[in-house]
């Protein structure tokens, strides 16, 4: 791997960072011990694969052409010491020790002159449950794409590789940088194309943009500091109240989140606003097969009904707005702001980037997204992994991030938050729990009428 131009969005994702917005994604992996396996080998094991996935050997480095750019270059004084390190745990409460924890060190930006990403091995007792928080710079990759390079420290995909490389073949076959002459007329079309949707979405945007920034639970300035709750839910009964209900499982979980927000603001002594905050949900533009690099992201926008107090109310109109978006299409309305970032010159992004960064406010209030994971069971080291939380960044002035992710039987959310905004956020993710589980009684107890049409 040699030198590659940072995709549009990329860039875009690397000029909007700042001391007090840091631009990384993460997960909080948790791990069960298993016997004879000490934190010493698990650390090692942690940086000898690491250090065999080639883009985590990548560094960003200005260009001289295109004017403002930059390009991913191999780091020639590569030392994985730098990038993965252990850290311990003195509670008594191991998840709530590393939760606490994992927010410090979420806190914490990445050095720009290195490969921008970050493992921590998290553990208390050598004996005990071990976590491993993984940060990665948001230019380096997307959801999807941060799940195809973190899962390169698992045994079932770090032995894949290791008998591809054995047999020769490398493990994601190689894709020439120069197009085939057949493609190229193609591509001018898709070209003009993007360019008259990028058209047609920053019309959106400006319709879209709300004037009266008021302040809200989750808008605030940013100080700085992380704050990181979990919550786990019964995937099982997800699936039963999608097929009672219908829709995706998605919907239930952005209803779940309404809901869940709505509880909160109550214990809080706050009444529901006149309009209902407005989530930002990323939808991933990847097409299977495709090249694995770069961010490829559209999203849409929902008002999330807080203001309904009924959850099947919530459930329906969560329902009717998503199939709505969906019907449209990921690459218009104001969601797909995204689509602007891969027209737009690099200096604009150099240059522009306080101003997006400010704009994100007129937009959406928090962002709510979904992380896939691999079906099959992982595990590090012969330890198996038990829960994974995913961790989105926050954007500037916005307090709250929701990720939330399914693996074991289990959905995992991880909640990001400013810390001297939301100090409360442990009880957020306790009213996550207790939502989806009023939500899975009313379905038990065959409460629920038919879906609306």
């Amino acid at each position: 791997m040699g030198t590659e131009l940072l995709a549009p969005l990329d860039l875009a994702f690397w000029h909007l960072e700042s001391d007090a917005h840091p631009m990384h994604l993460g997960a909080l992996a948790v791990f069960v011990p298993a016997p004879g396996v000490t934190p010493p080998h698990v650390l090692e094991l942690l940086r000898t694969r690491a250090a065999a996935i080639p883009r985590l050997r990548m560094c960003v480095r200005d260009v001289l052409l295109p004017v403002g750019g930059a390009a991913w270059t191999v780091d020639k004084d590569f030392d994985v010491h730098r990038h993965v390190r252990r850290v311990a745990v003195d509670e008594g409460d191991f998840m709530a020790g590393a939760t606490r924890l994992a927010g410090e060190l979420m806190e914490q930006p990445l050095g720009r002159g290195l490969p921008p990403w970050q493992m921590y091995l998290i553990g208390g007792a050598d004996d005990g449950p071990f976590a491993v928080l993984v940060k990665l710079h948001h230019a380096l990759a997307d959801g999807m794409r941060a799940v195809a390079i973190g899962a390169g420290i698992f045994d079932e995909i770090a032995a894949t590789t290791a008998r591809s490389a054995a047999r020769g073949r490398p493990a994601v076959p190689p894709r020439s940088w120069l197009p085939d002459p057949r493609e190229v007329a193609g591509m001018a079309l898709g070209r003009i194309g993007e360019v008259g949707r990028a058209l047609g979405v920053g019309a959106s945007v400006v319709r879209a943009g709300r004037l009266d920034l008021r302040s809200t639970a989750f808008t605030a300035p940013s100080s700085g500091t992380r704050r990181l709750a979990t919550a786990d839910l019964d995937a099982t009964a997800l699936q039963r109240i999608r097929r009672a209900e219908g829709g995706t499982a998605n919907d239930i979980l952005l209803a779940v989140v309404a809901g869940a927000l709505r509880r909160w603001m109550a214990e809080r002594g706050e009444a529901p606003a006149a309009t209902d905050p407005r989530a930002l949900v990323p939808v991933s533009r990847r097409r299977p097969g495709g090249a694995v690099s770069g961010n490829r992201l559209s999203a849409y926008l929902l008002d999330l009904p807080v203001g309904a107090a009924d959850p099947r109310e919530r459930l329906r109109a969560v329902r009717a707005a998503m199939e709505r978006n969906k019907a449209a299409g990921p690459l218009k309305g104001a969601g797909a702001v995204a689509v602007l970032a891969d027209q737009l010159h690099p200096l604009a992004h150099r240059f522009g980037a306080p101003l997006a960064a400010n704009a994100a406010r007129m937009l959406f209030d928090l962002l709510v997204t979904s992380v896939p994971l691999p079906r099959s069971a992982l595990s590090l080291g012969g330890c198996p992994l038990s829960a994974l939380y995913p961790m989105a960044p926050l954007a500037r002035g916005q307090s709250l991030a929701v990720a939330l992710s399914t693996y074991g039987g289990r959905v995992h959310v991880g909640l990001v938050a400013d810390g001297k905004a939301l100090p409360d956020l442990d009880r957020l993710a306790g009213a996550v729990a207790e939502e989806f589980d009023e939500i899975g009684a009313l379905f038990t107890a065959g409460r629920v009428a038919a879906p609306v049409s």
